[in-house]
């Protein structure tokens, strides 16, 4: 089987890496950057294609002997790629996050025949999955939390923070308001607010606030109560706001000595170089998922929790173990014909096949990703 990976970053190597120790996958990793790839390849027996993915011609015939695609390109650049692989007719797996409904391609890929997952990750990903698994357990879900957060392993001032996947996807979770379901009803706040302090095993207090996370979640299970928030380091999110509110994040240019200039541009070129990984740099990734509601009229919750850190072993960060991983799980999953459905999935619709579902869980674990699960009656 052919594989074609779009996007060579902190998560596309790994999946290729992972993907070639299989003798039924045939990897190629594409990407825009030369250097990059000629990095890949001479460390590494992967085939490797220079393409320009922000073109559709380039993209389709980059995947035009493809027998399936992950698109692992920037947030931004997510959802188009995604309708060209899919009017490709190509079987996709796609990590990228897009800020656009996912759902709007879902007539175009069951037309096209396409078996198209998306938002296949840790979170959205796994936390969707569980989530939709322990919605499917119980007779009625009263509440669904999810906290998540990719840190660095040494806290180093001032940001105590590391770009674990693409910077600009980071900023854009800053920026992007948070939906959640509170009392049956949609609500919309900007992110980082409603800020709360949390105990995480292995980590210690971090501080946690909303995010953008549901998703297809709001609209494919039925609770009252739904909110993902994501997890920093104490003291995080005030630095990010004082960025905010001053017009750092802004895309509307202004004038700086006779030049006009995006403040987010400006804001990228200080920051990325901050938060960029450097050789040895260790991440943690933390999540826990808290479903709760009835079954045969007694309460019930199920959690879930996930402490995993940077492999010194591979070099692979965590944020790309169990972003990565996930995906090439569910590659793994469609080659082995566990699951069929054609049109866009959001990975809740996997989470409905308890087969499924323990199939991606037994794929993490043999990689070292644990998903430690506890069930309270009462």
């Amino acid at each position: 089987m052919n594989i074609i990976i779009l996007g060579a970053g902190l998560i596309g190597l790994p999946m290729a890496l992972d993907l070639q120790k299989d003798n039924q996958f045939n990897v190629t990793l594409c990407d825009i950057d030369k250097q990059k790839l000629d990095r890949v390849s001479s460390e590494y027996n992967i085939d490797t294609l220079q393409a320009d993915l922000t073109e559709v011609h380039s993209i389709q015939k980059v995947v035009a002997n493809a027998d399936m695609v992950l698109n692992a390109v920037p947030g931004f650049m997510g959802f188009a790629t995604l309708k060209t692989v899919i009017e490709a007719g190509k079987n996709v797996v796609d990590i990228t996050f897009f800020p656009e409904d996912l759902f709007d391609l879902d007539e175009l890929a069951k037309v096209r025949g396409v078996i198209a997952i998306s938002d296949i990750g840790v979170a959205p990903g796994m936390s969707n999955i569980l989530s939709s698994y322990a919605d499917h357990q119980l007779d009625q879900t009263e509440s669904i939390r999810i906290y998540v957060g990719g840190l660095p392993k040494v806290r180093e001032w001032p940001w105590e923070y590391k770009a674990v996947f693409s910077p600009i996807d980071v900023i854009e979770e800053y920026s992007r308001h948070a939906r959640f379901i509170k009392n049956g009803r949609e609500i919309v706040m900007p992110a980082l607010s409603d800020a709360e302090l949390i105990d995480i095993d292995g980590v210690g207090t971090l501080e946690a606030f909303n995010s953008d996370g549901l998703r297809s979640l709001m609209k494919t299970i039925d609770c009252p109560d739904m909110v993902e928030k994501t997890m920093r380091y104490p003291g995080h999110i005030d630095k990010i706001k004082v960025l905010q509110d001053t017009g750092f994040f802004s895309e509307e240019e202004v004038e700086v000595s006779g030049k006009m200039i995006r403040p987010l541009d400006l804001t990228t070129s200080l920051l990325f170089p901050k938060w960029e990984f450097k050789k040895g740099d260790e991440d943690i990734t933390v999540m826990k998922i808290i479903v709760a509601g009835q079954k045969d009229k007694r309460a019930v919750r199920y959690e879930w929790s996930l402490y995993d850190e940077y492999d010194p072993q591979s070099g692979v960060h965590s944020m790309a173990r169990t972003t990565g991983y996930t995906a090439t799980a569910a590659v793994r999953m469609i080659a082995a014909g566990l699951y069929d459905r054609k049109g866009v999935s959001p990975p809740e619709y996997i989470g409905k096949c308890a087969e499924c579902v323990e199939f991606i869980l037994k794929c993490l674990r043999e990689r070292g990703v644990v998903y430690k699960e506890l069930r309270v009656e009462s």
